[in-house]
C-alpha cells in the first residue's frame, strides 16, 4: 500500500487507480500490488459487482482518478463523483494523508436529449450545487487509516472493530461521503474500493526544538450531522445535533510515542434561529414552541458518552440581542446532567475591548485545574496507554468560528506545554512561547483552521486571525476583519440559500426523484417582491439625475429630488420590513426545517 506502511488488508481500502468506461459500464480498478478485483457499475440498471481484469474491455476510454466519492441520483439519472487530483498532505504513523483537489460528475447516462427545458434546467442547477459543495476547500481522506476518530477512540477499541472495514468503522458525524456512499457501503464486497471523506482542516508538520524533531499535527473534523451555513443553521435538531460542531484534535508523535488533545466547539445546543432579513445582525430568536430539554439533554448525553465530563466554555456578549441566549443556555445546564457539565461564560468582547487582548489569559487560568484533571491520551513508544483524557472542553460563541477559535488555539498551547515537556522536548522552565520557529508555525496553522472552518460555515476567512498568527490584535487585523465581515452579509443574504440547497443535495437531507414534476426549484416569489428593487434603483438614479443635471429654480431642483428621494427611501423601508422575503433563501429543505 502507500508509503509501504504494514496495514492490517482487513479494513485497507483498494485505491481506485484508474477508470475505464464504456457506452453500458464503468470499470473501476484498484492500483493495489496483485489486485485483480475491478467494481463494475452498469449505466443502465445501476448495478454494481465485482468482475477481474480480463473482464475490462479494451474498447473502454481510461482515464486515471484518484478515489471514488460516490453516487448520487439527480433528474437526469444516476452521476458517479469521483477525485480526479489529490495532493500529499503528510504521513500519519506511516500512512499518507490526502487532500482532494478536483472531482469529477459523470452521467451514467450518455445523453439528457429525453428531458424536458424545465428538467434539464433543473439537473444543471442540482449539477451546480454538488460542485459547489466539492469546490467548497477542506476534503481529506486517507486509504488505509480512519481519519474519522481521535486516537484515543482508536485504541479503545475491539479485535472485531479492528476488522472491519473503513466504511463500517468510521465515525458517521464525520463521513461526508456517507450519503454518497450508500450502494457502495451496502455490499460489503465492495467496500475496499471506497474510503471515508473528511470535511475540515489537517495540517501536519515536522518541527523541532532543542534539536528533537517530532511531528505536530492539528485535524478538525466538520460533523456532518446539522451542516450548513452560518444563518440558515443554529442550535440542534430533534436528535440533538449541533450546528457546526467540530472536533479537533493537536497530536504529536515523537519517539513512536504519541499524544492527543481534543476539544470541541458547536452551536448553543437548544433550539433558537437567525434568519437573514438584511440587517446587519439579524436578531436571534429562541423557539418558543418547542421542548428544548429533550434536545439539549440528547446532545450532552452524547457528549459525555464519546468525550467525559463538559467544560462549556460559553463566549457570547452578556448583553444585547446575545444576552437572552447565553440565559437560556446557562439555565437549561443547571438543570440537566449538573454533575458531568460545567459551565463558564466569558464576555470575550466585553473583556477584550479597547485591544485588551491579555485578559484572555483570566479565562485559561480559571479553566487550568479543570485542564489538568481532564488531562490528555498518551501512549508511550512501547504502545502502552499512559493516560487518557477524561473530558473535553466545549466552546462556542454565535458562530462558533472566530472567538471559538482564539480560546481553543491558547488551551491546546497549554495542553502542549505539558505534553512536550513530559516527553522530553522542552526543557524543565523552558516555555513554547520561547521557540521561536515553533511558535511561527503553531501560531499560523491555528490560525489557517479558523479560515478553513469559517470559509465552510460562513463562507469568508475568520475574523480575529491576527490575534491568532502573531499573539497581538492589530490595525490591519481589524480592516480586514472589517472586509471579510462585508463579505459574509452579503453572501449570508444574497448566496446562502443556494449554499445550504448544495450541502442538504450533497449529503442526502434532500433526494431528487426522477419521477416528479417541477422541483422546489420553481418556487416564484411574489411579483411586488421582484418589482420593489427595481423601482428603489429607479427612484435613486433618478435622484442622482436631478441633482447633476438642475432644473430652471433652484426649487424645481429641490422638488424633483425631494420626490424620488422619498420614492425611494419609502421603497427601501418597504424592502428593510420584509427583508426576509428578499434574500436569498433555501428551497429544498422543509419549512420547519429551517425555522
Amino acid at each position: 500500500m502507500v508509503n509501504g506502511a504494514e496495514v492490517n488488508h482487513a479494513n485497507a481500502a483498494s485505491f481506485p487507480h484508474c477508470k475505464h468506461a464504456t457506452p453500458e459500464k464503468f470499470y473501476i480498478e484498484a492500483c493495489d500490488d496483485g489486485a485483480n478485483d475491478v467494481l463494475v457499475i452498469d449505466r443502465v440498471s445501476t448495478e454494481m459487482t465485482l468482475a477481474g481484469i480480463k473482464d475490462i474491455p479494451p474498447s473502454g476510454v481510461t482515464r486515471p482518478i484518484c478515489g471514488i466519492m460516490g453516487t448520487v441520483r439527480l433528474v437526469a439519472g444516476m452521476y458517479l463523483i469521483v477525485i480526479t487530483r489529490k495532493r500529499k498532505v503528510g504521513d500519519l504513523f506511516g500512512h499518507t494523508v490526502w487532500k482532494a483537489l478536483e472531482f469529477d460528475v459523470i452521467s451514467y447516462k450518455k445523453t439528457i436529449l429525453h428531458l424536458t427545458d424545465f428538467q434539464m434546467q433543473d439537473n444543471k442547477a442540482f449539477l451546480s450545487m454538488l460542485r459547489n459543495v466539492l469546490n467548497t476547500d477542506g476534503f481529506y481522506f486517507c486509504t488505509d487509516y480512519d481519519l474519522t476518530h481521535t486516537q484515543q477512540r482508536l485504541s479503545n477499541t475491539s479485535p472485531d472493530f479492528q476488522e472491519m472495514s473503513l466504511l463500517e468503522r468510521a465515525d458517521q458525524r464525520f463521513m461526508w461521503n456517507g450519503n454518497l456512499l450508500r450502494e457502495i457501503t451496502a455490499q460489503p464486497e465492495l467496500h475496499k474500493f471506497a474510503f471515508p471523506v473528511i470535511h475540515g482542516f489537517i495540517v501536519m508538520n515536522p518541527c523541532c526544538i532543542n534539536g528533537k524533531v517530532f511531528e505536530w499535527i492539528l485535524i478538525s473534523r466538520r460533523s456532518c450531522f446539522r451542516a450548513g451555513v452560518r444563518y440558515y443553521v443554529r442550535g440542534i435538531d430533534s436528535e440533538g445535533h449541533a450546528a457546526n460542531f467540530v472536533e479537533t484534535e493537536q497530536i504529536v508523535q515523537y519517539n513512536n510515542a504519541r499524544v492527543s488533545f481534543v476539544q470541541t466547539r458547536g452551536s448553543m445546543p437548544f433550539f433558537w434561529s437567525q434568519r437573514p432579513n438584511l440587517k446587519y445582525k439579524p436578531k436571534p430568536q429562541i423557539s418558543t414552541d418547542t421542548n428544548h430539554m429533550d434536545g439539549f439533554r440528547r446532545h450532552f448525553e452524547s457528549q459525555v458518552l464519546i468525550y467525559g465530563k463538559q467544560v462549556i466554555l460559553n463566549l457570547v456578549n452578556q448583553k444585547g440581542s446575545e444576552l437572552p441566549l447565553e440565559q437560556a443556555f446557562a439555565k437549561m445546564v443547571n438543570v440537566t446532567l449538573a454533575s458531568l457539565l460545567r459551565y463558564i461564560a466569558f464576555d470575550f468582547h466585553k473583556e477584550c475591548s479597547k485591544m485588551r487582548w491579555h485578559r484572555l489569559q483570566i479565562l485559561v487560568d480559571a479553566v487550568s485545574d479543570m485542564q489538568e484533571e481532564f488531562g490528555y491520551f498518551m501512549v508511550s513508544s512501547d504502545g502502552k496507554v499512559m493516560s487518557e483524557q477524561s473530558g473535553t472542553f466545549r466552546s462556542n460563541c454565535m458562530d462558533c468560528l472566530d472567538r471559538t477559535n482564539v480560546i481553543q488555539s491558547l488551551l491546546a498551547r497549554r495542553s502542549l506545554q505539558s505534553q512536550l515537556q513530559r516527553m522530553g522536548v522542552l526543557h524543565v522552565g523552558q516555555k513554547i512561547e520561547e521557540q521561536a520557529d515553533f511558535e511561527k508555525i503553531y501560531k499560523n496553522a491555528w490560525a489557517d483552521n479558523a479560515n478553513a472552518c469559517a470559509k465552510q460555515y460562513a463562507g469568508t476567512g475568520a475574523l480575529k486571525t491576527d490575534f491568532t498568527r502573531t499573539g497581538k490584535r492589530t490595525h490591519w487585523g481589524l480592516v480586514m476583519d472589517g472586509w471579510n465581515s462585508m463579505i459574509r452579509y452579503y453572501k449570508n443574504n444574497f448566496s446562502d440559500g443556494f449554499r445550504q440547497d448544495s450541502i442538504d443535495l450533497f449529503l442526502g437531507n434532500y433526494t431528487v426523484d426522477e419521477t416528479d414534476g417541477l422541483t422546489p426549484l420553481h418556487m416564484q416569489k411574489d411579483w411586488k417582491f421582484l418589482l420593489l428593487p427595481v423601482i428603489m434603483v429607479v427612484a435613486f438614479s433618478m435622484c442622482i439625475i436631478c441633482l447633476l443635471m438642475a432644473g430652471d429654480t433652484w426649487t424645481e431642483t429641490l422638488a424633483y429630488v425631494l420626490f424620488w428621494g422619498m420614492a425611494s427611501a419609502l421603497t427601501a423601508a418597504v424592502i428593510v420590513v420584509n427583508g426576509r422575503e428578499f434574500v436569498d433563501a433555501p428551497k429544498l429543505v422543509q419549512k420547519e426545517k429551517m425555522d
